[in-house]
């Protein structure tokens, strides 16, 4: 009922009532299958295209950037001055009182021994500063990464039990993270990254920083025994069964330290310039904590300390790595989980920078940085490290200019470990504690969960989805739950696409959401969809039935109102990107629904490869090239002269009966 029997190659402008020439939607050239394979692995795999500044290069200076793209080093350092060399050193210094007891503190913090903490500030970050692209970025170890690195590597063997497994064990997971995380730079394999979200880190980073408060309540209230279990109940039980066993001194100690780091902290965020009072805090707390312990002889009296650091620089550990089973599947499974959380973290927290400073960081280049400082680091008794936000923070407020900084700091903390390391030996574990909960409180981001529920409320899901699986299961179970969620959320935007009926904005051309448009009007007699997502198989048998009701609601509407009867249904295809088979065969469906229903099916502005596709698969004959428009606008006017014709052919038919 929608087609007519005569051509028209016009199309009338109601304004003005003046002939339009019709504008074709042309078929793209055909290419070769090769040429376009070859096109979609380049913008899959190398969309920031970084041979482009190889071409037309002879092949010594080919060879020259190739040396410069695999170690920036030999691209900033050539141009490096003296004015760059005292801000580096201001910044690496003040990281490096930063990153001394932090590392002692986050090796605990994987039942590792804590002179683990500077070696793992040692080695990667000489690594970082030949291989990273980042300016701003402080390598060492990181909270989260120790804490998921001691629940799974504890989950096996117990690190009381057989301190010396679990350690090679770590080096091992290490060298399985930084061979994981080089690999997917090499490949560039970085979207695999991608899938963890914003939404997914913040309640990740919230509930792990909580987990790693609650387990500071050990050493904060003295006790000796405590769960190995790092859900919220297995510590709420622990600790208020042990009531009788909580030592004031610990908790004074540690609720004293943790204020004055706080107090630090705050008045660092309020008054900007004075950033380095925060940085300088842990540093002089452990100073000031080992000499109360000396002077109080306060270990005597419940008050853990340190004990004595073996002096000199990292030991080899390439020996220690086990490759047995079955320890080396729990290896490869810390290293992987572990591996990418520390990616996430580094490359999220050196873009953040690298935006304030306006420069581009290269994310499978980083990749292949930090995956090749954790490889070295294994064979160096180094565990995880990548570039944690707190300690980037001080660098990027401390004015550094390239990554340098992380050399000042490396020589910091190797001239700590030759003849300073004995000065550690009174330092309470409840200060290394404080410092941890304080450090962790900056993670709770409970502005950006409260910004996502304003937002988009199913991201508010999935971060609390991450938050609550790691307070009250495991990290690992938050971390799955929220990647499911996440996956499963991908899947319902391409599953379940959202299709919109549009209508006309008054006085114009233009045609839009009638449900965001309140004053766009429907047009009379024609069905006008827009599709906003490409159409394969797990979504064509969705569209196909929500087309279908589309036609039926706007049918039961023109009945209520009794306007002119449907005659058209135009898909406009404007966002529809690609198709495929199934839903080539879906627009062979709606065409013969249409058919029965005595509608015309119109398309408007399929894509270049939608186009391709329908033209091979003889839709395009079998619909009707003239039913194909480049514009909604256009399409609209075509069916519209249609219904005047169709309207002036019926009149007249009338009036000659009434004259017979």
């Amino acid at each position: 009922m929608g087609s007519v029997d005569h051509e028209y190659p016009l199309e009338m402008n109601e304004a003005e009532s003046v002939p339009q020439q019709k504008h074709h939607v042309e078929v793209p050239t055909p290419q070769p299958f090769l040429k376009y394979l070859k096109f979609s692995l380049k913008e899959t795999f190398f969309p920031d295209d970084p041979l482009r500044q190889f071409k037309n290069k002879p092949p010594s200076k080919k060879f020259m950037l190739a040396i410069q793209y695999f170690f920036p080093i030999f691209q900033w350092a050539p141009k490096y001055t003296f004015h760059f060399f005292k801000a580096d050193l201001i910044a690496g210094i003040t990281i490096a009182s930063l990153a001394i007891p932090q590392g002692i503190s986050y090796a605990k913090l994987a039942n590792l021994p804590p002179i683990l903490g500077l070696y793992s500030s040692f080695i990667p970050p000489l690594i970082y500063a030949m291989m990273g692209s980042s300016r701003d970025l402080a390598v060492g170890t990181v909270a989260v990464g120790s804490l998921l690195m001691g629940s799974m590597l504890s989950d096996e063997v117990n690190p009381n039990e057989d301190p010396t497994l679990y350690l090679h064990l770590a080096f091992t997971a290490t060298l399985f993270a930084g061979i994981f995380q080089a690999a997917l730079g090499f490949f560039r394999l970085g979207l695999i990254v991608d899938f963890l979200s914003h939404a997914t880190i913040v309640g990740f980073m919230g509930g792990a920083a909580t987990v790693v408060c609650l387990q500071q309540l050990k050493s904060i209230l003295g006790l000796v025994h405590f769960t190995h279990g790092a859900d919220i109940i297995s510590v709420m039980r622990s600790v208020f069964t042990q009531i009788h066993q909580w030592r004031w001194e610990s908790s004074v100690l540690g609720f004293v330290f943790l204020f004055f780091l706080l107090i630090t902290r705050y008045f660092s965020k309020k008054q900007p310039r004075f950033f380095w009072v925060s940085a300088m805090a842990p540093l002089t707390s452990v100073i000031l904590g080992s000499l109360l312990v000396y002077f109080t002889h306060a270990e005597k009296h419940g008050v853990e300390v340190i004990g004595e650091l073996k002096k000199g620089l990292n030991p080899p550990s390439v020996t220690k790595l086990v490759f047995v089973s079955p320890y080396i599947t729990t290896a490869v499974k810390t290293g992987i989980v572990v591996g990418i959380i520390s990616l996430a973290e580094g490359i999220a927290v050196g873009r953040s920078f690298a935006m304030y400073k306006n420069y581009n960081t290269d994310g499978n280049k980083e990749m292949i940085a930090i995956g090749t400082m954790n490889i070295i680091g294994s064979f160096t008794s180094c565990y995880i490290t990548t570039g944690p936000f707190s300690r980037s923070a001080v660098n990027y407020n401390a004015g550094c200019k390239t990554a340098a900084s992380n050399i000042i700091m490396s020589i910091a903390v190797m001239l700590t470990l030759l003849f300073l390391t004995p000065l550690f030996h009174y330092t309470p574990l409840v200060v290394l504690s404080a410092i941890i909960v304080s450090a962790m409180l900056g993670l709770i981001d409970y502005q950006a969960a409260i910004h996502l529920w304003k937002i988009d409320k199913f991201d508010f899901v999935v971060c609390m989805s991450a938050y609550i699986g790691v307070v009250f299961g495991s990290v690992e179970i938050g971390l799955v739950i929220a990647v499911a969620i996440s996956v499963l959320r991908v899947l319902l935007f391409i599953a379940r696409p959202r299709t919109f009926v549009l209508g006309n904005i008054p006085n114009s051309g233009i045609y839009r959401n009638v449900e965001q448009y309140p004053n766009a009007k429907h047009v009379p007699g024609i069905l006008i969809l827009d599709i906003d997502a490409p159409i394969y198989f797990a979504n064509a048998s969705y569209l196909r039935e929500r087309i279908t009701r589309w036609i039926d609601e706007e049918e039961n509407r023109i009945k209520a109102t009794g306007e002119t009867s449907l005659q058209y249904v135009i898909m406009n295809m404007s966002g529809v990107g690609n198709i495929d088979t199934s839903g080539i065969s879906m627009l062979e469906e709606v065409k013969k629904i249409t058919e029965r229903r005595e509608l015309q099916l119109v398309l408007v502005n399929p894509g270049s490869e939608v186009m391709k596709k329908l033209n091979k698969s003889k839709f395009q004959n079998h619909l009707g090239e003239r039913w194909i428009y480049l514009t909604v606008e256009e399409a609209v006017g075509a069916c519209n002269f249609n219904l005047r014709t169709r309207t002036n052919l019926k009149k007249d038919e009338s009036e000659g009966w009434n004259n017979v």
